[in-house]
């Protein structure tokens, strides 16, 4: 996770319905959770990211994302890091009821960084 004085670097494993949600908001916000889905999880990596993107997402929609965006530090401190398996596999618990809050503390643009097919 790389954080500067006002900003935390996060990454998410999309799949291409969540980054046709994503492009619509103009690449400023994530979409509502499906009722299946009550957290929205952004992980503290980019290798994580990666593996989740390229061995979970391609055999299920054909293709995998990876995402870049920025949020407000201080906003995060209310989202312990979750150690979801090994060391490195870390994530943020967002609840579903928190990701339009959530949404407004993201700092610039949500950026696709890699593609996997």
């Amino acid at each position: 996770m790389v954080q500067n004085e006002n900003t935390t670097e996060l990454w998410r494993p999309t799949g291409p319905e969540e980054l046709d949600l994503v492009r619509r908001s103009n690449w400023t916000a994530w979409p509502p959770r499906l009722p299946e889905q009550p957290i929205f999880y952004p992980v503290l990596n980019e290798d994580y990211a990666i593996r989740i993107a390229r061995d979970w997402n391609v055999p299920h929609h054909g293709v995998g994302y990876v995402t870049r965006f920025h949020v407000d530090t201080a906003h995060l401190q209310r989202y312990p890091v979750q150690q979801a398996g090994g060391r490195t596999i870390l994530e943020l618990w967002v609840p579903a009821e928190d990701l339009p809050e959530f949404n407004h503390h993201i700092v610039g643009p949500i950026e696709v960084v890699h593609e996997f097919r």
